[in-house]
């Protein structure tokens, strides 16, 4: 990398001035695989770093990108969530994901309740229910691949909770990381992923209709929504795709990371076994650490400043999630350490903050306690059983392959495959 001072004229009398700059290559193979060197650097050289390869600003520190996601009146997801003209304005185009102010409170009311807390509550059981028969099964294989048993466990909840036809989940797993990868800039990953994104929206606007949703469902929540006024017809299927694939891809690389810090640290999955440590804690502080999504865009709506520099209305920043959640000035000197139970893991920025903050992120929890709870539960040990695969995407940071191995509890597991009076 190298760091050069950007220099610009100011308006009126102020002199040229020098701002941290940088011709480094944020979405390079080798920055993909291991983002936080650089991350470190970016933060030390300022609060924002313009990067001249992407004609944007890198903000990177914890506070700094809190508050910029908070202040949504100078820095706007509309028209700047993505780093291509092609993906903002065409493919994420009327999208929650780039609505601003009274439009993106009109797309995110009709299923606010659905995603509320209480609602989360009474999908518990179901959510539990699920979760211990995928453990039981796929504990019993001896080594698994981790990736395959969360995406079946998470793909599975979420289309059934959505009520789409089960014919739509192969395509929407298959197709919804390369969604992600529009979000970057004009690399390889990004023009390979535009024809795949735009035909799984065609798939979906074929497949997915008033008839073929499951009544009762959130799909046909957004169509009651429809008829109320709430939103637009032409509303509904861009909103079902926007909240099934982030709710799929980030709660997946979210829980197959906790699974792979806790079978690197034996000691935090006896107590998460025997009680002492909480699953939600073990699933907080591992997007702390590594982010699902690693950052989104920003447009600036007005002048403003970040620290020294000084950032001109129009001009693109780049609000870096993954870098958040490893500043020391807000983790402390263990912040590249995976700590669960740390006060305040919770705190972490992974899951977006203010208006713009997940939709999902109950469900997210609630998902991977589930799961977490029910592996630990029926399996006394949990080790890798082979080299693991990064996954490479513009932004999001998971595994592709997590191959494990979880040594059964033989009591539990047995007890687990009785049937029911209701199976008998």
């Amino acid at each position: 990398m190298t760091a050069t001072p950007r220099r610009r004229r100011q308006t009126g009398m102020t002199p040229l001035i020098a701002e941290p700059s940088s011709s480094i290559d944020l979405f390079d193979d080798t920055v993909l695989d291991d983002p936080y060197p650089l991350y470190e650097v970016l933060r030390g050289m300022g609060p924002a770093v313009w990067l001249n390869r992407h004609d944007m600003w890198f903000i990177g520190g914890y506070e700094d990108v809190r508050t910029a996601l908070h202040a949504a009146a100078t820095f706007s997801s509309e028209n700047g969530i993505a780093l291509t003209d092609t993906a903002n304005r065409q493919f994420l185009n009327g999208t929650v994901l780039v609505a601003h102010g009274m439009r993106h409170v009109q797309l995110r009311r009709p299923l606010s309740r659905q995603l509320a807390p209480r609602a989360m509550k009474s999908l518990v059981p179901e959510i539990g229910s699920r979760a211990a028969r995928l453990a039981v099964e796929y504990i019993s294989k001896g080594a698994f691949d981790a990736v395959e048993l969360v995406t079946e466990f998470v793909a599975g909840q979420v289309v059934h909770l959505m009520g789409l036809p089960e014919s739509t989940r192969p395509k929407l797993v298959a197709q919804g990381a390369a969604a992600f990868d529009m979000f970057g800039p004009d690399n390889a990953r990004h023009r390979a992923a535009a024809p795949l994104a735009t035909a799984m929206m065609t798939f979906l606007s074929t497949e997915v209709s008033r008839d073929t949703v499951r009544p009762g469902s959130w799909m046909a929540d957004l169509y009651r929504a429809a008829d109320d006024g709430d939103i637009a017809e032409d509303d509904v299927v861009p909103l079902m795709s926007a909240y099934t694939t982030a709710g799929m891809d980030t709660t997946i690389h979210g829980i197959t990371a906790a699974l792979h810090h806790l079978a690197h640290h034996q000691r935090y999955y006896k107590e998460l076994r025997t009680g002492r440590l909480k699953a939600a804690a073990v699933f907080q502080e591992a997007i702390r650490l590594d982010a699902p999504i690693q950052g989104f865009g920003r447009r600036a709506r007005r002048d403003t400043r970040v620290g020294n520099a000084r950032i001109r209305a129009g001009e693109q920043v780049w609000l870096s999630y993954g870098s958040s959640g490893r500043d020391p000035r807000r983790w402390g000197h263990y912040a590249d350490t995976f700590r669960p139970g740390r006060t305040g893991a919770d705190l972490h920025l992974a899951l977006g903050y203010g208006p713009h903050a997940c939709a999902g992120g109950h469900l997210a929890v609630a998902q991977a306690t589930g799961l977490l709870d029910a592996l630990a539960h029926h399996g006394t040990r949990l080790e890798p059983a082979g080299i693991p695969v990064r996954a490479r995407n513009n932004i999001l940071r998971g595994w592709e392959s997590l191959p494990l191995t979880i040594t059964p509890d033989r009591r539990r597991v047995r007890h687990a495959r009785k049937p029911t009076a209701t199976q008998a």
